[in-house]
């Protein structure tokens, strides 16, 4: 804008660019500024020259804009593919649980040390009210429903591969490289409280790491460190 000396000694603004904002949704929000999840305006806006605040000419468009509720700063709607806190939360819950899963389904629930390992791993990322009953009903209940183990020939049972692909392949760009390795080493540890891993605990184990965008390499490291075993 062109400011000018008004006689009060106060500049007034002549001329200059105004934006004219429309709310065109809302919702909740992980905002970048305040570090939280708040409210959201999704906002557009037309620009218009004006003089001595009488908007005259239309100067095209503004926006998409994210606009947070509690510190009003503007984002790129890009920032709406950031999970909020509890979603992101329910996420790692649901990817673990998935995995130990998986994990069981390769490997069995006969071993008493398994399914403890596993409710453990479970319980830790917020599933609280978790059992070795619940989860031997649910392995189960997948090999009723897809009508064969993952342990069956030919590669990892299609119905677990799509489910952990699923749970993990979202979750994978919002954890840093330690958090996705520490969903590989979990179900590790539930793998080999038995004994050494299976070539179908491997697989699945295998398959885990490639969703959270671990290369083989390190997905091996890991699965090494889990067992003990000198790297």
């Amino acid at each position: 804008m062109l400011p000018a000396q008004g006689s009060s000694g106060r500049k007034v603004r002549i001329c200059g660019i105004r934006t004219s904002w429309n709310t065109v949704g809302d919702g909740e929000f992980f905002c970048p500024d305040c570090g939280g999840d708040r409210n959201y305006r999704r906002r557009t806006g037309r620009r218009r020259f004006t003089v001595l605040g009488v908007p005259l000419l239309a100067r095209g468009v503004a926006g998409p804009v994210v606009e947070c509720a509690a510190c009003h700063a503007h984002f790129g709607t890009d920032v709406l593919d950031h999970p909020t806190t509890l979603r992101f939360s329910a996420m790692l819950r649901d990817a673990v649980h998935t995995v130990a899963l998986a994990v069981l389904a390769a490997g069995g629930v006969s071993s008493r040390t398994v399914r403890e390992t596993a409710v453990h791993a479970v319980r830790s990322a917020g599933f609280e009210d978790c059992t070795e009953d619940r989860l031997t009903d649910l392995v189960e209940a997948l090999a009723a429903d897809t009508g064969r183990f993952i342990t069956d020939p030919g590669p990892c049972g299609a119905a677990l591969a799509i489910e952990l692909h699923e749970a993990l392949e979202p979750l994978a760009p919002h954890l840093a490289p330690a958090g996705r390795e520490s969903i590989v080493l979990q179900g590790a540890r539930i793998a080999v409280a038995d004994g050494p891993y299976s070539a179908a605990e491997r697989e699945v184990l295998s398959i885990v790491g490639g969703a959270l965008l671990l290369c083989s390499d390190d997905t091996e490291r890991l699965l090494l460190a889990a067992s003990g075993t000198p790297s």
